[in-house]
């Protein structure tokens, strides 16, 4: 998908026994983590915000890609308003909405914790755990 700051990591998403994993490519190497909910709509979030710079060409995530993530998502959604705020999201993603508009969409349906922090960041922190356990 791209890469957090510049020169850092690169962030993408991929699926391993039908659960979503957050792939980070570094110098070493290609690491994976399973990835909850919440980081799985960091994920999207970061994308469609224009947060994250130009990544590897060969693992760009297509519209497609992103529509099945979120997609992914609301199957998996057990409370009815987060999973109908998903929803709106995936139809946002699917009717070609600009990035602004669904990235919006998609941080409504982030879990309402008082400890949440912005998508970026958890997806930077997740980046150094990662690493850090590599």
């Amino acid at each position: 998908m791209g890469r957090l700051g510049d020169g850092g990591p690169w962030i993408g998403f991929g699926y391993r026994a039908g659960a979503c994993r957050m792939v980070l490519g570094t110098a070493d190497g290609v690491l994976d983590s399973g990835a909850d909910a919440d980081l799985t709509l960091a994920l999207a979030i970061a994308h469609f915000a224009g947060a994250l710079e130009g990544g590897p060409p060969d693992f760009e995530a297509t519209q497609s890609d992103l529509s099945a993530l979120v997609s992914h998502l609301v199957r998996a959604e057990v409370d009815p308003v987060r999973r109908a705020l998903l929803g709106e999201a995936m139809d946002a993603i699917d009717d070609g909405l600009a990035g602004d508009a669904v990235a919006e969409k998609l941080e409504a349906a982030r879990s309402p914790r008082i400890d949440s922090v912005d998508a970026v960041e958890l997806l930077s922190m997740k980046a150094r755990e990662m690493v850090a356990g590599a």
